[in-house]
């Protein structure tokens, strides 16, 4: 300013040093963007801002100051000022899934992206969702947890879909939006066929991939009775030869091992052993050849056959809809087992991936006979990049003690959304270990609102957000049916 001054030729006691920063501002010449002529310099009295000190005496001495005081800045360099009030809980690693209802702050976390960041924040990438019907758990799947992290790379999702809607499994038209048909199963013959034995489903681990298979099928077949060694020796020995038949040709099915399993007896293998010994090995073969005969007249269409063609499995979201299955019975268990099977073949095949695997109405998997073997996916899943995903209605209906509380008590990502049975919100507060006071706020949430924990941090109270194209997901057929078109459009 004061070589602008002297530019300007100032005389008089305008010219003198002490007082010449006390001058008022000469005026001069500005272009319609408040700029100088000629330069680049910008002339502050010219460009609209606050309203200045009303006092010409102190405007002229060069008191700019507004008069009133400004608005906070919104800039995240001055977070420190109001550190209470601005910080996010959460920080900002990961997917938006909501908003912090104290803070009015973005509420950002992904599983798997806490699990590799350095140092790790949460020791296990396994999530639980929990609360009534209608609350809003499902809407934050859905969204949140699936749609959202399939937009970034080496994301994906499979999804056991046992809730029905409209004759379809809910996340159908989410399928379908994201470019793959569900895998639909029934009970009369009209859905999708999966043969035990495809190499799809195997996906890389031979013969021996398709015996453990087969074991878990009979066993869940029998209401989660194992098979003795015996049995197990005559499984073992029927498919061998039943693979051997079918080495050249097409795949071989369930159907083709049945009558091996009938002749166990005959094979060479055994021919040095007693009658006895071959006797007993005979009637084991017999006793799983009756269970797998009941199992494909119980359910014909679904396991008798070679795996249909609309099969695929290549997608970036899977959706395995088991909604028209019966809840009892072994249909839900089996292919439950069946997808397990696919999909640790695939992760350990499709090496740098990150999968999500979404267990809607979680129940199912936690209290019923595949508990077992969903428990032992999720010992592999830090090292296959799996993160399991458990949504509950209640937790009081997992027995004590059982593979799926030890599942529940693992996770470390928790969102509880409305428990209205203060039963159901205590049994919460404790497993979760939340605040005591928590119990009865659980029991008081509105819809879409949950409490989030990660780790040991503090719970959070979090209302979901959601976007318009998600809103319409969530809601209506006909939103679901547009918004898939927009996306194809937008693809």
């Amino acid at each position: 300013m004061s070589e602008h001054k002297a530019e300007g030729g100032r005389t008089g006691m305008w010219a003198l040093p002490v007082l010449r920063k006390f001058a008022p501002p000469e005026e001069v010449a500005v272009d319609d963007r408040g700029r100088t002529q000629g330069k680049d310099e910008l002339v502050p009295w010219n460009v609209p801002g606050s309203r200045m000190r009303p006092r010409e005496g102190k405007a002229g001495r060069g008191f700019y100051a507004p008069s009133l005081r400004g608005a906070p800045t919104s800039t995240r360099q001055a977070e420190i000022l109001n550190s209470a009030v601005i910080g996010a809980p959460t920080g900002t690693s990961g997917i938006v899934t909501g908003r912090d209802e104290l803070s009015k702050t973005s509420i950002a976390h992904d599983s798997v992206t806490a699990y590799n960041s350095q140092p790790r924040l949460i020791s296990s990438p396994n999530v639980i969702v929990m609360g009534d019907v209608g609350s809003g758990k499902s809407s934050f799947t859905k969204t949140a947890l699936v749609a959202r992290p399939l937009i970034m790379a080496k994301r994906r999702a499979t999804v056991f879909d046992k809730k029905d809607r409209a004759g379809e499994g809910e996340y159908s038209e989410l399928a379908r939006a994201f470019g793959a048909e569900p895998i639909k199963f029934t009970d009369d013959g009209t859905g999708t066929r999966l043969n035990l034995l495809d190499k799809m489903i195997s996906h890389g681990t031979g013969a021996a991939g398709q015996l453990r298979l087969l074991k878990v099928v009979t066993r869940l077949a029998r209401n989660d009775t194992p098979l003795d060694e015996w049995e197990e020796e005559a499984l073992r020995s029927a498919l061998r030869s039943t693979l051997a038949r079918f080495d050249d040709g097409r795949d071989a099915t369930l159907a083709d091992v049945l009558p091996a399993l009938a002749s166990t007896a005959n094979d060479s293998d055994y021919a040095a052993h007693s009658v006895q010994a071959r006797d007993k090995l005979h009637q084991a073969g017999l006793s799983v050849q009756f269970t797998l005969n009941t199992l494909l007249d119980d359910y014909a269409g679904l396991l008798d056959g070679e795996t249909s063609k609309s099969v695929d499995l290549a997608h970036k979201l899977t959706s395995w809809d088991i909604s028209q299955l019966p809840d009892d019975g072994p249909a839900v268990p089996i292919v439950m087992a069946i997808g397990h099977m696919w999909l640790l073949g695939r992760l350990r095949y499709d090496r740098g991936w990150h999968t999500t695997c979404v267990y809607e109405e979680g129940w199912h998997i936690a209290a019923g006979p595949s508990a077992s073997l969903a428990r032992a996916n999720q010992k592999l899943s830090r090292g296959l990049g799996l993160s399991n995903v458990f949504v509950f209605h209640k937790g009081t209906d997992i027995p004590e003690g059982s593979p799926g509380m030890a599942m529940v008590q693992e996770a470390q990502t928790v969102y509880v959304y409305r428990q209205s049975r203060e039963a159901d919100a205590a049994w919460c507060q404790r497993t979760f270990n939340f605040a005591p006071e928590r119990a009865h706020d659980i029991t008081q949430l509105s819809d879409g609102h949950h409490y989030f924990k990660y780790g040991s941090h503090v719970e959070t109270l979090v209302r979901h957000i959601r976007s318009d194209w998600e809103t319409a997901l969530t809601n209506t057929d006909e939103g679901m049916e547009a918004a898939a078109g927009t996306l194809a459009k937008g693809a």
